[in-house]
C-alpha cells in the first residue's frame, strides 16, 4: 500500500506521565487509564509522543507496555525525552533545562541511553554521583537523611542533580551512538530556558548552549521568527554563523497533571512535516522553515478544491496498485524506463479533462498520449480522481466521455511530448508561447483583466489603441517620405531647368535683336506700341488661363467632397466603429451634432 509521503502531523514533544519523578500531580487508581485516554482523545490527533521524565526512562517504558497492550493506536511513534538540568542559573531563580530526544529505532536504545547518562557526574558533599537511578536515590538520601523512601529520595536527588554543560558536550561528542541517535533540545523561556540567562558575563555560555542544541522549546512568534533568521536583528546567514544553523521551535504541554495532558496553552500545538519516524525530526532540524510549525493548525497549503488527494483506477485488472494517494505538496513520479510513469500522468490528466480533443482524435500510431496508443488494451477501465474538497470525478480511459459540455480543464498538463519539444533544438514552439501567455495572463489579478477571458483578449484590449496609433504614424511617415522623395527629385531637376532657362533667354535675346533689324526708320513708335499691346494681350491670356484652371480645380474639389461624403466617409466611419466597438456609443450619439461629439456638457455628465 502506498502512502502520501510527507504530511503535517501533530507531535507532542514534551509530556510527562504518571509517576514522573518530579512534580507528579497524577493521582488516583485510574491515573494511567485517564492519562492514556486523554492522549487518545486529543484533538487534533497526536501521532508522535515524546514521553518526558527527568534523568530516567521509567515512565517511557510504562507507556510502551500499555501500547503493546493495545492503547494509543494513533501514536505510531513514541520515543523518550530525557530532561536534564544544567548548572547554569537563570534570572528567575531556576536552571536551564536540556532535553535529550532519543531515537527508538535502535532496539537497545534504552540500555545505550542509560550507559550514556551514567557518564555524567555531579560532585557534592565530598562525593561523586553518577546520573543513574541508584545514584540519584543515594544523592537524595545523603542530601536529606530524613528521607527513607526510595521514590522520595529519587525525586529529591533529581532536584539536586545538576549537569555541567561542558561535560555533557564532551560526553555527547565522544559517543558515536549519541550523535547518531540523540537530538538536543533546550528550553527558550525565561524560567528554565536560555532567555533567563541575561547577565553579560553569561552571554557566552548562553550562546554556546543554544548553538549546541538542535531544537528550541519556544511557542512565541518572535522566537520562531528569530530562529528562522527572519528578524532584522540577525539574518539567516548570521544565525548559521553564530549558532551553527537555523533551529526549529517546538512546544509541548509539559503536562504534570491530567488537565494539562495534550493541552498546551493557547492551543500552540507542534506540527512536523514528514513520516511518522524519528527521521522526520532530523529533517525538521535541517529545514525548520518548511518542516516545523507551532500553531492551532498546520500551515495552509493550496486551496483544497485545487488539490488532488488521490486517484483510483476502476475495472482495470491489469493494474496491480489501483489506488494511489497523492501528497498535497510536490509529487514526483519516478521509476525505470517503461515502468508506467507517463501512463500514470496521462490517467491523472484524463480524470481532470486535461487531454485536448485533438489528442484524443489523432491517429493512435502518431499520438504521443499513452492512453490513445494503448486504447485497445485499456478496455472499459475508468479513472476516479478524488479532490481534497469537492466531489470526485470519474472518466473513461479511452476518452469516450472526455471534454463533455459541462467539463473543463481542471489542471494544466504539460505532457512528455511538450517537454521534449521544449528541450529540442527547433526553437520557440507555439506550445511554449501559449504557456508563457497563460502564465502572464494568470499573473494579472482578476480586477485588472477588464473582463478578458484569455491572454488574446487582454492583449487586444491593452494594445489595440497603440496598434492603431502606430499604424497612423507609419502612414504619416510614409507620406512624408514620399514628399521628401518628390522634393529630392525636384532638387535634382533644378540644375537642368536653370540651364534650359538660360538657353531660352539667349534665344529670346537673339529674336529681339533680329526683330529690331526688321523695323524701318520712322516706324519705331508703331513697333513699340505693338510690343505693348502684345504684352497686354499675353497678360490677359495668362489671367484667363489661370482663372480657367482655378475653376477646374474648384469643380474637381467639389467632386472629391461629394465622393468623400457619398462613398469614403461612410466606409471610414464603418471601419472606425468596428475598430472601436467597445466605446459603448449608440448610433444616435455617432450622428453629426450629437452632444456626445460636440458638447462639453455630455463629457462632464
Amino acid at each position: 500500500m502506498l502512502n502520501r509521503g510527507s504530511e503535517w502531523r501533530r507531535w507532542e514533544p514534551h509530556v510527562h506521565a504518571p509517576g514522573t519523578i518530579m512534580n507528579n500531580q497524577f493521582s488516583g487508581p485510574s491515573a494511567w487509564d485517564d492519562y492514556l485516554t486523554a492522549l487518545e482523545q486529543a484533538t487534533p490527533v497526536i501521532e508522535a509522543i515524546a514521553v518526558t521524565d527527568y534523568y530516567v526512562t521509567d515512565t517511557y517504558r510504562e507507556v510502551l507496555r500499555h501500547r503493546h497492550a493495545g492503547r494509543l493506536p494513533n501514536a505510531a511513534l513514541i520515543f523518550p525525552n530525557v530532561e536534564v538540568r544544567l548548572d547554569v542559573a537563570t534570572s528567575k531563580g531556576g536552571f536551564v533545562n536540556l532535553h535529550l530526544f532519543v531515537s527508538p529505532e535502535d532496539p537497545q536504545h534504552i540500555d545505550e541511553l542509560q550507559r550514556l547518562l551514567s557518564r555524567l557526574q555531579f560532585n557534592a558533599m565530598q562525593d561523586r554521583f553518577d546520573c543513574t537511578r541508584a545514584d540519584l536515590i543515594r544523592l537524595g538520601k545523603k542530601a536529606d537523611p530524613n528521607i527513607t523512601d526510595d521514590g522520595a529520595a529519587l525525586a529529591y536527588g533529581a532536584s539536586q542533580f545538576k549537569i555541567n554543560f561542558q561535560q555533557l558536550r564532551e560526553v555527547y561528542a565522544e559517543s558515536g551512538w549519541a550523535k547518531k541517535n540523540i537530538l538536543i533540545g533546550v528550553a527558550g523561556g525565561a524560567n528554565d530556558g536560555t532567555s533567563g540567562v541575561r547577565e553579560a558575563a553569561d552571554q557566552t555560555i548562553r550562546r554556546e548552549i543554544e548553538g549546541f542544541a538542535h531544537v528550541i522549546f519556544a511557542s512565541s512568534e518572535a522566537q520562531r521568527e528569530f530562529w528562522l533568521g527572519r528578524k532584522p536583528s540577525m539574518s539567516a546567514d548570521e544565525i548559521r554563523k553564530v549558532y551553527g544553523g537555523l533551529k526549529p521551535c517546538l512546544h509541548g504541554s509539559d503536562a504534570h497533571d491530567l488537565e494539562s495532558v495534550a493541552s498546551p496553552f493557547g492551543d500552540r500545538f507542534s506540527w512536523i512535516k514528514g513520516g511518522l519516524e524519528f527521521d522526520a525530526l532530523r529533517q525538521a532540524c535541517i529545514d525548520p522553515g518548511d518542516r516545523a510549525h507551532v500553531g492551532s493548525e498546520p500551515p495552509a497549503s493550496a486551496t483544497p478544491s485545487q488539490v488532488i488527494a488521490g486517484l483510483e483506477v476502476l475495472d482495470a485488472p491489469w493494474m496491480k496498485t489501483s489506488t494511489i494517494p497523492l501528497n498535497p505538496g510536490l509529487v514526483a513520479i519516478i521509476g525505470a524506463r517503461g515502468s508506467g510513469k507517463t501512463a500514470l500522468a496521462d490517467m491523472i490528466a484524463a480524470g481532470c479533462d486535461s487531454i485536448p480533443d485533438d489528442a484524443w482524435k489523432a491517429d493512435e500510431w502518431a499520438n504521443p498520449s499513452f492512453l490513445v496508443r494503448a486504447r485497445p488494451l485499456v478496455g472499459d477501465a475508468k479513472v476516479r480522481v478524488t479532490w481534497a474538497a469537492g466531489d470526485p470525478e470519474t472518466r473513461a480511459l479511452d476518452g469516450s466521455d472526455a471534454n463533455g459540455p459541462f467539463s473543463y480543464e481542471r489542471v494544466r498538463y504539460l505532457s512528455q511530448q511538450f517537454v521534449e519539444e521544449l528541450c529540442s533544438s527547433t526553437g520557440l514552439t507555439n506550445g511554449l508561447l501559449r504557456e508563457i501567455e497563460r502564465v502572464i495572463f494568470e499573473a494579472h489579478p482578476d480586477e485588472t483583466r477588464d473582463g478578458a477571458l484569455n491572454f488574446a483578449e487582454l492583449l487586444e484590449q491593452r494594445a489595440s489603441r497603440h496598434r492603431l496609433a502606430r499604424a497612423r504614424e507609419a502612414e504619416a511617415v510614409a507620406q512624408i517620405s514620399d514628399r521628401i522623395s518628390t522634393e529630392l527629385e525636384k532638387e535634382k531637376l533644378v540644375a537642368s531647368y536653370e540651364a534650359e532657362v538660360a538657353k531660352k533667354k539667349k534665344l529670346v535675346d537673339a529674336y529681339t535683336a533680329d526683330r529690331a533689324k526688321l523695323v524701318s526708320k520712322g516706324s519705331e513708335k508703331r513697333a513699340q506700341r505693338h510690343t505693348e499691346l502684345a504684352g497686354a494681350a499675353n497678360q490677359v491670356r495668362a489671367k484667363l488661363h489661370r482663372y480657367t484652371g482655378q475653376r477646374q480645380t474648384f469643380l474637381a474639389m467639389q467632386d472629391e467632397v461629394k465622393d468623400m461624403r457619398r462613398n469614403q466617409a461612410p466606409e471610414a466611419l464603418r471601419h472606425a466603429q468596428s475598430r472601436h466597438e467597445h466605446s459603448g456609443m449608440t448610433d444616435e450619439q455617432r450622428k453629426p451634432g450629437s452632444s456626445a461629439r460636440t458638447g462639453r456638457r455630455s463629457i462632464s455628465a
